[in-house]
């Protein structure tokens, strides 16, 4: 699949790249993309939540009433469940959500979501570029020149570049990442995947492993 290259300035350079149909074209698996966007919103939860069993609450363990002979249910003391301001019932522990997922299907999801995103002319390619210095305004300048304004957009470095990822963390519907770095999720979430050229070589030595 063949893609215009622009500049940053979003003008076309006239030249075009190839995007390799073993990462870009392959059979979407559904259920790869899922797993994948579970596993890692998965991870994303810290799992501290906690309430307080019938053993743990504070109070007195004192028997209501006698067992038998009143006529009403049973009861034992006032942390009982059923009663106001008893114990919670099978209530959430702190425990970790994560899960493991091989690396083949990780791989399988991420080709799926890229091929998506290319299907759906989702993705775009930018000529290398670079700031002298962390300036938001220059970054805002470049989502304007490739009109992405109202978009949210997912940009794929070649590599760490600081002034860019410093430029461009504290907009808005925008997220920077490396070409190592780049996941299922983000794919997924963002309208419009900006590869830098640099990148998509790294991306296929990434994804498309033999």
């Amino acid at each position: 699949m063949d893609i215009a290259v622009v500049k940053s300035s979003g003008e076309n350079t006239g030249r075009k790249v190839n995007l390799a149909s073993e990462v870009f074209g392959i059979e979407p698996n559904d259920h790869a993309i899922w797993l994948d966007v579970k596993s890692f919103l998965a991870n994303q939860r810290q799992g501290t939540h906690k309430s307080k069993q019938r053993n743990e609450i504070s109070g007195s363990s004192k028997k209501l009433k006698k067992q038998k002979g009143t006529g009403g249910a049973r009861a034992g003391n006032i942390k009982n469940p059923q009663f106001k301001g008893g114990g919670r019932v099978f209530g959430p522990i702190p425990r970790d959500y994560s899960f493991k997922l091989n690396k083949k299907v990780k791989d399988l999801a991420r080709k799926s979501a890229l091929t998506y995103k290319a299907k759906d002319n989702m993705i775009a390619v930018v000529e290398d570029f670079n700031f002298e210095a962390p300036k938001t305004k220059q970054f805002i300048n470049l989502i304007k020149a490739l009109s992405l304004q109202d978009k949210k957009t997912l940009f794929v470095l070649p590599d760490a570049n600081k002034n860019v990822v410093l430029s461009g963390r504290n907009i808005q519907n925008s997220k920077i990442v490396t070409a190592d770095q780049i996941n299922t999720y983000d794919v997924m979430n963002a309208e419009q995947v900006i590869l830098v050229e640099s990148s998509i070589t790294k991306i296929d030595n990434l994804l498309n492993k033999q």
